[in-house]
């Protein structure tokens, strides 16, 4: 039996602010349970809803020391069991009673060498020695310093391989050296360029890709960009040095949770046999439910994202008055910068009848808006995999993206000449570029209807399931344990 841990900041169902929390969620339950023993472990967050906070069972507690500035601490460790799959969570109070899982980063840094510390420290009390730790971007970063480091001198931790999973390069875990040190109880030798230091400061997520056995990104495109400096967040060298210990392996999504045949969410359930007739009502039921013109003939763009920089969204407001002409709705769901959630709300004033801006975020009105809508646009900066335009293929809904990372492996350009393609896609960073896609995407909805729904067809046969995804994780776990 082979035994991986997952250890991660957020997971499905208990707390999400990002896909990162879906992957934990959903890979694990994938794996052949007779040869696979697959647990998680995250920090037990008071803002985990209290429907599953009191289900969780006491297994056991100590203290632990972690450096000059976190002395002596109480470590709970809580067990649940939930679709198969055994949850560890990490209780202290003092650091996880919180509205939401980040906050400060300076505290967050604190919280997460303590929890990375924590995570080593209670596998022995549970009796639990995986093969491997499968860490997740740096509020996991410390634990592969850990094993290779501190807890070595333990014959416990022998052989134990760790792999770090990069969701999104731009969050790092910086803060200054004397201060981390203090935090983690890290001799100074670990606090030089080739190790944690970086720019004079340290970087936990740096330790992590130092330390860890193999690292794994989110998809093929994003693994090559990475190494480069427009994309490599300042650790392209590092990346690029250890480029035959790395591979991008695109997430996947619950087919069961994302399924229009059986979707509890949407106004009318419909299959790739019969969403000719049926999708449309999901349009005209959301027009109605939003204050939008109902007229099933308007081509409905969606657009679900953080508003952030990172989702392209100076384009769409660089664009905003030519892409919500008179044939065109937009309907927008998110939260984030002030200055996006502000723009959005602006031209949901301006066209009222057109622009409709939920700023907020709804998993329901998320599942309307996938059956709904005819196009989704994804017009980002960079983009590490994307899990909206995989979700918008299993709608019959054909994504409109440009193409970086996760976008560009999975969305195929519509070739009109061949009839090829699942979607629209347009290269340079540039407002002028997404105007043209979505006008050629209309273009081909108003005037070649059958092409159209053609390309829907292909769309909805794509497997993104975890299926796939899993095979290669599989691979990857028997060629660190060393049984393959």
């Amino acid at each position: 039996m082979n035994k991986i841990l997952f250890a991660a900041s957020e997971c499905v169902p208990f707390i999400k602010t990002g896909g990162l929390a879906d992957v934990c969620g959903a890979l694990p339950k994938e794996f052949d349970k007779r040869y696979w023993d697959i647990r998680v472990v995250i920090p037990n967050y008071s803002c985990i809803p209290e429907k599953f906070r009191s289900q969780f069972e006491y297994v056991t507690h100590f203290y632990m020391g972690n450096g000059k500035y976190i002395q002596n601490k109480y470590v709970g460790v809580l067990k649940y069991e939930y679709e198969g799959i055994l949850y560890y969570l990490i209780d202290n109070e003092e650091y996880f009673n919180c509205a939401s899982p980040y906050g400060d980063i300076r505290y967050d840094i604190e919280k997460f060498s303590f929890f990375d510390k924590a995570v080593l420290s209670m596998l022995p009390l549970v009796g639990f020695q995986p093969d491997i730790i499968h860490c997740h971007d740096w509020e996991t970063g410390l634990i592969p310093v850990y094993l290779k480091n501190e807890f070595q001198a333990d014959a416990f931790f022998w052989g134990m391989k760790s792999i770090l999973t990069i969701h999104n390069l731009k969050f790092q875990g910086v803060w200054d050296a004397k201060t981390l040190q203090g935090l983690t109880g890290f001799p100074s030798s670990l606090f030089t360029p080739d190790k944690l230091e970086f720019h004079k400061d340290a970087n936990m997520l740096k330790g992590g890709l130092v330390y860890a056995d193999y690292i794994t990104t989110v998809s093929d495109t994003y693994a090559m960009e990475i190494q480069t400096d427009e994309y490599g967040e300042g650790l392209n060298g590092l990346l690029a040095a250890r480029h035959f210990d790395m591979q991008g392996i695109v997430n996947g999504i619950d087919y069961s949770v994302y399924n229009p045949k059986t979707d509890p969410k949407i106004y009318t359930n419909y299959s790739a046999e019969d969403f000719r007739k049926k999708k449309i009502q999901n349009k005209l039921k959301l027009q109605e439910e939003l204050g939008l013109a109902v007229d099933k003939k308007k081509f409905m763009i969606g657009i679900i994202s953080r508003l952030t920089d990172q989702k392209g969204l100076d384009l769409i407001n660089y664009a905003m008055d030519q892409l919500v002409d008179e044939f065109t709705q937009i309907v927008v769901i998110g939260t984030g910068a002030p200055q996006y959630e502000n723009m959005f709300r602006h031209y949901a004033w301006k066209y009222q009848d057109r622009v409709s801006a939920n700023i907020c975020y709804s998993d329901d009105l998320a599942h309307k808006l996938y059956a709904a809508a005819d196009a989704f646009l994804m017009p980002s900066r960079f983009e590490p995999c994307g899990l909206t335009q995989l979700i918008s293929f299993r709608y019959g809904t054909v994504p409109i993206v440009r193409e970086t990372g996760g976008l560009k492996d999975t969305v195929t350009p519509y070739n009109e000449f061949e009839n090829t393609g699942d979607g629209f896609s347009f290269t340079n960073y540039n407002g002028d570029d997404m105007l043209n896609v979505v006008n050629y995407a209309k273009h081909i909805y108003f005037d070649r209807k059958k092409q159209w729904n053609q390309m829907i067809d292909r769309g909805m046969a794509n497997d993104y399931s975890w299926n796939v995804s899993k095979g290669k994780y599989e691979n990857l776990y028997h060629y660190l344990i060393g049984d393959l």
